[in-house]
């Protein structure tokens, strides 16, 4: 009997990377990244940013990318206070809890999910969130050589699937960036005022490329 075809709906979610992490210049480098090793291994890279409707509620939009992304990327490395409110962002720690909560308490899809938790050191999340021992926790000790390794390493294991050494993808991550700013020419952009959907457009151009 000829196996049954996958629906778009089911590739889509099992190739979808919901990435939760700091938004700001400080974390930018990192940021981008990540979402250029999650093309480059061959999957989507979503996150909040990429839905721009003030129709929405954020946290509806979050759900939906949620539930539409079988692998999350969570880094947790942001605990500063801030210098205004002299309290820290919660919003990485909520999201992962979400993440987790649907691969918990979700129909049968969702419990596939599998999630990546970052830091910046080994162990430093055991001092503010021990509760998460035992899940995939990895040190990207600030760096994007880091960061891209652990991503694709992450991405190989949990897929199955035959993907290019961390190495290899740094090499294409640091050509890609002697190239963006005449990509972003060719393309009519900015690369300061890049925003996610461009940054993600630009890279799969590039990778297909």
């Amino acid at each position: 009997m000829p196996r049954a075809r996958r629906s778009k709906s089911t590739d889509e979610y099992h190739l979808s990377v919901f990435i939760n992490c700091p938004f700001d210049t400080a974390y930018i480098k990192l940021f981008h990244s990540i979402i250029f090793a999650v093309i480059h291994c061959g999957f989507r890279a979503r996150c909040a940013q990429e839905i721009d409707d003030s129709g929405q509620v954020r946290i509806e939009k979050i759900f939906n990318i949620v539930e539409a992304c079988r692998y999350g990327i969570h880094d947790l490395s942001r605990t500063e206070l801030d210098r205004a409110s002299r309290l820290p962002r919660f919003n990485m720690p909520l999201e992962l809890g979400l993440f987790l909560g649907a691969k918990r308490f979700g129909a049968s899809r969702q419990r596939t999910k599998t999630c990546l938790i970052l830091d910046r050191h080994p162990h430093r999340y055991q001092k503010f969130i021990s509760d998460i021992a035992g899940q995939d926790i990895r040190a990207h000790r600030k760096t994007e050589k880091q960061a891209i390794g652990v991503t694709r390493d992450w991405l190989s294991s949990g897929s199955g699937r035959a993907i290019p050494g961390g190495a290899h993808v740094y090499r294409q991550y640091r050509r890609f960036n002697d190239e963006l700013p005449s990509l972003c020419r060719s393309l009519k952009l900015k690369k300061s005022e890049l925003t996610f959907t461009d940054f993600a457009n630009v890279v799969t151009t590039w990778v297909a490329a």
